[in-house]
């Protein structure tokens, strides 16, 4: 599974018997940025009655919370990690803030609710993934550049370009059916160099 990454915070609003339910998401680069977070919020809406939440952060989603913040539990926290999940996102917190309005929703309700503000404000959000990329470093002479270039046009992405006595370039990859092997006869040197992290809008 490749896993999605958030590009920036969002939020949305909407009502439910008078109750006011605001979902809001945050890329997290470390845990500690939760909790400054959630602090924040707290400062943003002080007279709100719950900031529940839930979050997903590391590689393979292995830190998880979820947290109810009062309410009735596994009301809230869990269906909110519950949608996280949905999105085969990680390095993310999502809080639902609630404003009680006065009518009890019930166990049910709460769970459709905060699952609604998670769900909603998710539709809202853009994703980028990371992946990890072979670079090269090619030489060859001037008079195979027409040929090369063809062959790496739209197979890859030429990242450094040198003109002396001969021609180097450094490049990476962006084809899985492209292979480097289908030039060797144009280079005279080749070499692998460190591989690159790319991070890729979806």
């Amino acid at each position: 599974m490749k896993l999605r990454y958030l590009k920036e915070k969002v939020s949305i609003e909407f009502e439910i018997q008078k109750s006011r339910f605001i979902g809001l998401i945050f890329p997290l680069s470390s845990q500690e940025d939760k909790d400054q977070h959630l602090r924040d919020l707290h400062s943003e809406y002080p007279k709100a009655t719950h900031y529940c939440s839930a979050s997903l952060f590391g590689d393979h989603q292995e830190q998880q919370t979820a947290d109810d913040d009062g309410e009735p539990s596994r009301t809230a926290g869990v269906p909110i990690l519950d949608v996280l999940k949905h999105y085969d996102v990680t390095n993310i917190l999502c809080v639902v803030i609630r404003y009680y309005g006065g009518t009890k929703l019930g166990a049910g309700g709460l769970v459709r609710a905060y699952s609604k503000a998670a769900s909603d404000v998710m539709k809202e959000a853009r994703f980028y993934h990371q992946t990890l990329v072979q670079t090269y470093t090619i030489t060859f002479f001037y008079h195979h550049l027409n040929d090369i270039d063809h062959y790496l046009t739209d197979r890859a992405v030429i990242t450094k370009k040198d003109f002396s006595d001969v021609v180097s370039y450094q490049l990476y990859l962006i084809s899985e059916t492209t292979s480097i092997q289908e030039i060797f006869h144009l280079l005279i040197a080749y070499q692998l160099q460190e591989p690159k992290l790319l991070f890729i809008d979806e």
